[in-house]
């Protein structure tokens, strides 16, 4: 139970829910115990009266009609209380269920939160199908704790201290014997309830890993067909579902334990009040009204008793799920709070940065060293691996350098608002990333400030800057074009200029491309840096790229080489120099356009 104790703060937020919940159930629970008398007295009183009237020598037609309406009216009179605790358990459920269903919304929306506040690392660690498990399949597990558990183990406590208190006040001697099998059933639930502890655990971690295939198979369709993997595929997850059935047969089994044991052990009880009541009445001492009574009571508990075995696997199953949940609530999220910064104003500087990617040994980044000043547009290049993208990452705040420092303006960049930080940038990143949504809302993204016809003059603008307007006119339905998952209706290049045209509307002081256009021909690369020259012109860009032609007009150059910056300057003077650069410019020269030296 220790992990569902971080619910505790639901509870005390919805406690009213629970508090006139709790008033409905001791209600239901009080017209319940009612029937139970009213049979009694019933068959006492029509026992009682068939005597009198043996003893009056009352003809058969009117004994028959005497007792008829003394069943009519205790048949009322049950058939009253029954509706009344009918009306009761109704509102029981509006009470508690409700409350459960809101907890839910309120820890999935919890949840999501904290996936937002969390870095890329932990992204780097996590697998979406398990992310994506915790907060739809963990969560329902635990609102089945927040709802029916919690509801029928509070029925269960308060129907076991009314029925018990009213038993004992009829007969102490027989109620002892009646509870007799109970406490055999508590020392069995508990040393069950361990096993489906460590059972649903794993059956929850087997749900994920399953989760999570079945999502990167998904993701990944388009390379198992061309590598015709189907039957692969299909045969592994053959593996892993049968692997995940074998251990819910294991908690099934454990399970199927439950009822029978509790049925038994209710059965043992009927039998016990029949045996030693029928012995009672026939010294004097009960009434057959009494036994009665007491096998509506053993009856009244037969159900909740019944369901502990349920109740106590969903506790279990949703103790499990809340401690898997719990595992990354914990999790230190980014930091975002800071000083506010709402402008570029001198320059961004690098200090014996180094890093190295958590769960490796090996540093993607040794000691860098350099400034890039208001206004400049700096070029970084270097072979695959070199080092290029993570240092972009650095910049965007995406990760924390090990070592050294950035600044900003001469101050850390850790010290500002994450959010407002983030705000000046203007990002393409390598891995385009383009939602399930119209092309209009893709490039808007990030701009809810814009609409109507504002939006449509700038999207207009930006798109023919990214050279891809054209390519938008010619869809059928133009800007409303719907792009399918992660943008797989347009071709690499049009995802790219469309990436582009995201970044530029948002017209940022900073604007970092990431390798932004390698899908695109050599021609359409040239138009899309003409159409920016004058963009780009009281910006700071830095351009990342391996290729030579993507960095050919940066007033200086960072050459990237395991981890370092092995040569800096402007492109004529490193293609002076005879270095890395000279040598990419030549081996690249028969596909690039290169700056030549003066």
């Amino acid at each position: 139970m220790r992990p569902l104790l971080y619910l505790n703060k639901y509870f005390i937020k919805y406690r009213w829910y629970l508090i006139l919940g709790i008033i409905f159930i001791i209600c239901s629970n009080i017209f319940a115990i009612l029937i139970a008398p009213v049979v009694r007295t019933a068959i006492d009183s029509m026992i009682d009266n068939i005597r009198v009237y043996n003893m009056l020598d009352l003809g058969a037609p009117e004994i028959a009609s005497h007792v008829a309406r003394m069943a009519l009216y205790f048949g009322g009179l049950v058939l009253v209380a029954a509706l009344i605790k009918g009306v009761f358990m109704y509102f029981m459920r509006q009470t508690i269920i409700v409350m459960s269903r809101k907890i839910e919304f309120d820890l999935k929306n919890e949840i999501f939160s904290q996936y937002q506040r969390l870095g890329a690392s932990f992204y780097n660690r996590n697998y979406t199908g398990d992310l994506m498990n915790r907060i739809s399949e963990d969560v329902s597990q635990v609102r089945m704790y927040l709802g029916p558990a919690i509801m029928y183990t509070i029925n269960l406590v308060f129907l076991f201290i009314l029925v018990i208190s009213v038993m004992v006040s009829i007969n102490p001697e027989i109620t002892l014997y009646v509870l007799l099998p109970l406490p055999i059933l508590s020392i069995s639930i508990y040393y069950v309830s361990e096993i489906i502890n460590k059972r649903s655990a794993v059956l929850q971690a087997k749900l994920s890993g399953i989760t999570t295939y079945v999502q990167e198979a998904f993701s990944g369709i388009r390379v198992l067909k061309a590598f015709a993997a189907e039957p692969s595929f299909t045969s592994a997850f053959e593996d892993r579902s049968e692997d995940y059935k074998q251990q819910y047969m294991r908690l099934v089994q454990v399970n199927a334990l439950f009822f029978p044991l509790t049925m038994m052990l209710i059965g043992l009880s009927v039998i016990i009040t029949i045996y030693f009541g029928g012995k009672q009445v026939i010294e004097g001492t009960f009434s057959f009204g009494n036994i009665a009574e007491y096998v509506i009571y053993v009856n009244m508990l037969t159900w909740p008793v019944a369901s502990l075995g349920w109740v106590t696997s969903i506790i279990q199953r949703a103790s499990a799920s809340q401690e898997r949940i719990n595992a990354f609530l914990d999790e230190e999220p980014e930091r975002t709070s800071g000083n506010p910064v709402q402008s570029f104003n001198n320059s961004i500087r690098f200090e014996h940065v180094s890093f190295t990617y958590s769960g490796t040994s090996k540093a993607v980044l040794k000691d860098l060293n350099f400034e890039i000043k208001k206004g400049q547009t700096i070029g970084i290049i270097g072979t695959t691996g070199s080092g290029k993208s993570t240092l972009a990452s650095l910049l965007l705040r995406l990760y924390e350098p090990n070592d050294g420092s950035i600044f900003l303006d001469n101050h850390p960049i850790g010290q500002y608002d994450l959010i407002a930080y983030r705000s000046l940038w203007g990002y393409v990143p390598q891995d385009i990333f383009l939602f399930s949504e119209s092309i209009r809302e893709n490039i808007l993204f990030g701009r809810e400030d814009l609409n109507g016809n504002d939006a449509e003059t700038f999207i207009q603008k930006y798109a023919s800057m990214a050279d891809v307007w054209k390519d938008i006119e010619s869809f059928p339905k133009q800007l409303n074009t719907i792009l399918g998952e992660r943008g797989i209706t347009l071709s690499g290049g049009q995802k790219q200029r469309v990436a582009i045209a995201r970044a530029l509307i948002r017209e940022p002081e900073l604007l970092l491309f990431d390798d932004s256009l390698s899908a695109v021909d050599t021609h359409t690369e040239r138009t899309i840096k003409q159409n920016l020259k004058s963009y780009m012109k009281d910006r700071t860009v830095i351009l990342v790229s391996h290729r030579v032609s993507s960095v050919e007009d940066a007033d200086h150059l960072l050459v990237m080489d395991d981890g370092r910056i092995a040569e800096q300057g402007s492109p004529s003077d490193l293609i002076k120099s005879g270095g890395l650069f000279a040598a990419m410019v030549e081996l690249q020269s028969s596909q690039d356009s290169v700056p030549t030296a003066d």
